[in-house]
């Protein structure tokens, strides 16, 4: 990560999706690092693992494989370090 530069952790198991949201800060001149977990276990090792981040937001789709974006969130709000984390939930259906 950059020096000074402030992370953004999407949370996103579909490329598509991933894709589209990545295009769309970009278009939005957000010029953040993003971050990629493509599920909850991974989500949940980028912020609390060894190697842990400091992400300034979290964008989670909450249809996740392995563990789903409600319990990630749930782990975000009872840990000390990130409960003031700000979380944006992403969700979609067909």
């Amino acid at each position: 990560m950059t020096d000074g530069m402030k992370l953004i952790l999407l949370v996103e198991d579909d490329p598509d999706h991933e894709l589209l949201t990545i295009r769309a800060l970009q278009k939005s001149n957000i010029a953040n690092e993003v971050r990629v977990a493509h599920d909850g276990a991974e989500a949940l090792d980028l912020l609390f693992g060894a190697d842990a981040i400091q992400p300034q937001v979290v964008l989670l789709d909450l249809k996740l494989p392995k563990i789903d974006g409600l319990e990630v969130l749930r782990r975000i709000l009872e840990n000390d370090r990130t409960r003031m984390l700000p979380v944006v939930v992403l969700t979609s259906s067909d």
